[in-house]
């Protein structure tokens, strides 16, 4: 799939699409980026690009073949961007007139929000992967537990007032974490669940998951999630077959 950016190109793909969001059933880092095209409105043109029919349509624009690539204009000539937290902060920072700003304007809020950006893609997001591949109950008990341990160190540090990880604006936290916390039902059927205690069973994590459940809320509600989602039915058919596919999230 690419997608144009005015004079600048998104390239992504996929195999198989469905619902508003077809082609990021596989490959969560997409949404990242699609989350951002569409909370900033920034115009863009949706256009397929079948890596595997036709990879000279990507490696022409990216030789090294990640996804997603954004194709920047330069006095030089145009060059390629990839790592879709390094396209996301560059959409930010060019299309800055565009609302809202999902990196804080302060210095010292926009260093952290980097900070716990890196921290679902170093630690929340393997870990997630860890444990949708683990096999056998003591590596699945042992996952489980890592994948819970990270989640809330994450949700300790969100702002207390809410909805969001800095209050009430949703910033490059939430989309970072937006894509694996919408797929988490996917453990219920592959991996017997996440647990995560029901409301009044926390015990002294109560808050914690209190906070938890009002940050999947509010996320989950906007649009610019909801619109990059793909219907639950059309997922479970390709994890339960390839469960590697979600490596593809550390793009």
């Amino acid at each position: 799939m690419a997608v144009t950016l005015g004079p600048s190109s998104l390239t992504q793909t996929s195999s198989h699409r469905n619902g508003s969001a077809k082609e990021v059933v596989e490959k969560h880092s997409i949404q990242k980026t699609w989350i951002v095209l569409e909370e900033k409105q920034i115009p863009y043109q949706y256009i397929e690009v079948n890596a595997s029919l036709d990879p000279s349509s990507l490696l022409s624009l990216n030789p090294r073949g990640p996804i997603p690539t954004l194709y920047c204009p330069q006095p030089n000539g145009s060059k390629p961007l990839y790592e879709s937290n390094i396209i996301n902060e560059y959409l930010d920072d060019v299309f800055s007139s565009h609302q809202p700003h999902l990196f804080p304007l302060d210095p010292y809020k926009k260093a952290r929000a980097k900070t716990w950006v890196d921290f679902v893609t170093s630690r929340i997001i393997p870990s997630f992967n860890r444990f949708l591949q683990a096999q056998g109950e003591g590596e699945i008990a042992k996952a489980h537990n890592e994948f819970l341990g990270h989640l809330k160190e994450f949700i300790d540090a969100m702002d207390s007032s809410g909805p969001y990880f800095f209050g009430e604006d949703f910033t490059m936290p939430d989309v970072a974490l937006a894509p694996w916390a919408m797929r988490l039902w996917l453990l219920d059927h592959l991996k017997g669940g996440l647990r995560i205690p029901e409301p009044g069973e926390g015990g002294e994590d109560e808050q914690v998951w209190e906070r938890w459940r009002e940050w999947v809320d509010a996320v989950g509600s906007r649009n610019s999630v909801a619109n990059t989602l793909s219907e639950k039915e059309y997922y479970l058919p390709i994890y339960k077959k390839h469960p590697r596919l979600s490596d593809l999230s550390l793009l």
